[in-house]
């Protein structure tokens, strides 16, 4: 069973956030919204997210990888251990 972490934003460094961040919007490589919007308001968008609280940034340590999911996904998978 995979063990989940909570990772603080105030934990990382600005341009490790900035790079994480980065690379989340990017994922999928293709915007489907109404308009095309920038990497930098994508970017922007996560990041008021995250900082409101509305999503988490989880690290998985058997994988070692990490996700930003909302914020009950977070709860449950933090909470089932």
């Amino acid at each position: 069973m995979a063990e989940f972490v909570m990772v603080p934003l105030q934990h990382l460094q600005s341009d490790v956030l900035q790079a994480l961040l980065e690379e989340f919007v990017t994922r999928d490589g293709t915007d489907y919204g109404e308009r095309e919007r920038t990497l930098e308001e994508k970017v922007a968008q996560l990041h008021n997210q995250l900082r409101s609280g509305d999503l988490q940034i989880l690290y998985d340590v058997d994988s070692e990888q990490w996700d930003v999911v909302a914020r009950a996904q977070a709860d449950a998978l933090l909470n089932s251990r």
